[in-house]
């Protein structure tokens, strides 16, 4: 951007307020937006004129005409409209003012509707009001905002001049409301966790440090709100929920981002299975809110059919079908087999990580449409509950579609002897490096001494649905402002 176009704005703002003009008023009285506007007047007739006086405000997007009239596009919450000024009508001397307008600067406007030669809708001007004078050009309009990085550091700019960017994030507000509203209609009340954490836990992941001065102690920002939400439940609520951010200390990816946010379900008397039915509903009503009813969604030129039910694998199975055989392997044969396939630090760390590391390699990036991958090592899985039929097992599901794993999910462990034995074997971990094991919750753990009844949990990654629903290609693409290293 040149010094000299950004000059010449300024030098307008000067000249506004040399002539007694506010270029930054305090409010504007709408009567209609665009959107209203078009839909109401649709039916004119060519050159007829509306009784009624409308008044609307927005930016103005385009502008064209020479001389003693004009027409100018401006843009509000609702989409874009038309409007037409007339030097006849406004007055010479506003109408100086209104031809210096530049396109970026928001103004109100208050005219009769009529419909113009080519069946365009239009607002006559008769009053307009100069409501904040921008002092940074748009871009230009035959290049348009197509650069990622400049749009993602100047979200601002990218909503103002590609509307289905805006369109996104009106999506990921209806995906948000409509699982609210679900989890709402069955029963479950939303409820609000600590962000700062004296401990990490209720997730593998490692956190972000931070450092609380007049308490004089380290805490951690939280990567899931998962422990707080289960001693609600030994509290006595049956049905709760939450939704937020949560922070992970990780890299970054098209599916990953340093903080994003989660929504995280616990129902009381229920298992993994019924927390798999309660997904499905979940998605399903959430993608026929945004598809217009259908259930089939497009990602990265591949289509994706939410239509239930879905698949359901055991990890062991999906190892198998990729060409890995744990099965009834021993120790000693699975930790040859993440050498033979490249595991990293196979020697220190457990088999369960190890297997793990295998299915994130060899499974989940091979499962296209919806799978829920069940009954994951216990080792990895320290806050599940050990598998009813399954040795070494424990009842979990992770949700994965187009690659991606969008939900986890236990039947939570409940027996605080097991939970103790298991945050024992997780400290072991992280004495030995793994900066990603739980802590030792003394508190949690006392939480259960109470007695937690039996209960079902779900977490669902709400950045990658939206991707998933959108057919948004980046997790970047579905936050409003993504993390970037500064210029």
């Amino acid at each position: 951007m040149s010094d000299e176009l950004l000059k010449i704005r300024r030098e307008k703002l000067n000249e506004l307020k040399e002539k007694g003009i506010n270029p930054f008023p305090y409010t504007y009285n709408k009567t209609h937006n665009a959107e209203q506007i078009l839909a109401k007047y649709k039916d004119l007739k060519e050159e007829e004129e509306s009784p009624e006086v409308v008044s609307i405000a927005g930016r103005i997007m385009t502008k064209r005409g020479h001389g003693k009239a004009s027409f100018a596009t401006i843009q509000d919450d609702s989409g874009r409209i038309q409007i037409y000024a007339k030097q006849d009508i406004i007055g010479a001397e506003k109408y100086d003012i209104y031809s210096k307008l530049d396109m970026g600067d928001i103004i109100g406007v208050k005219g009769h509707v009529f419909k113009t030669k080519t069946g365009e809708v239009t607002v006559r001007v008769q009053e307009f009001e100069i409501l904040c004078k921008a002092l940074h050009p748009l871009p230009e309009k035959w290049h348009g905002l197509t650069d990622k990085e400049i749009r993602y550091r100047e979200r601002y700019v990218d909503l103002m001049v590609n509307p289905e960017v805006k369109e996104v994030f009106v999506k990921r507000s209806k995906i948000v409301s409509l699982i609210r509203k679900s989890l709402e209609e069955k029963g479950f009340l939303e409820v609000e966790t600590p962000i700062l954490n004296v401990l990490q836990g209720g997730a593998a992941a490692k956190p972000f440090e931070t450092y609380h001065d007049a308490l004089d102690m380290p805490l951690f920002m939280r990567i899931a709100p998962e422990l707080y939400l289960k001693r609600l439940i030994v509290g006595g609520f049956e049905k709760v929920f939450e939704i937020g951010r949560v922070f992970r200390n990780e890299g970054i990816s098209y599916k990953h981002n340093p903080e994003f946010t989660i929504i995280e379900v616990y129902q009381a008397y229920a298992d993994y299975i019924a927390i798999m039915q309660l997904t499905e509903d979940l998605m399903v009503a959430a993608c026929k809110a945004v598809n217009n009813g259908s259930l089939e969604v497009e990602f990265k030129g591949e289509k994706i059919s939410l239509a239930p039910p879905w698949k359901r694998i055991p990890l062991t199975d999906a190892l198998a079908e990729a060409g890995v055989l744990i099965a009834g392997k021993s120790e000693a044969e699975i930790r040859q087999i993440g050498k033979e396939k490249g595991v990293e630090g196979f020697a220190e760390i457990g088999v369960g990580k190890i297997i793990n590391v295998l299915y994130d390699k060899y499974v989940e990036p091979r499962l296209r449409q919806p799978t829920f991958i069940i009954d994951h090592p216990v080792e990895t899985s320290p806050l599940a509950k050990k598998h009813r039929s399954k040795a070494g097992q424990v009842e979990r599901f992770e949700l994965i579609i187009a690659g991606m794993e969008l939900a986890n999910a236990f039947s939570e462990l409940n027996d605080p002897l097991d939970q103790r034995e298991r945050f024992n074997k997780q400290a072991e971990l992280k004495a030995a490096g793994d900066t990603e094991a739980e802590s030792m919750d003394e508190d949690f753990l006392r939480a259960l001494e109470y007695g937690m009844p039996p209960t079902g949990g779900l977490g669902i990654g709400i950045d990658r649905l939206v991707m998933l629903l959108t057919g948004q290609p980046s997790i970047r693409d579905v936050i409003p402002f993504p993390h970037m290293k500064p210029l």
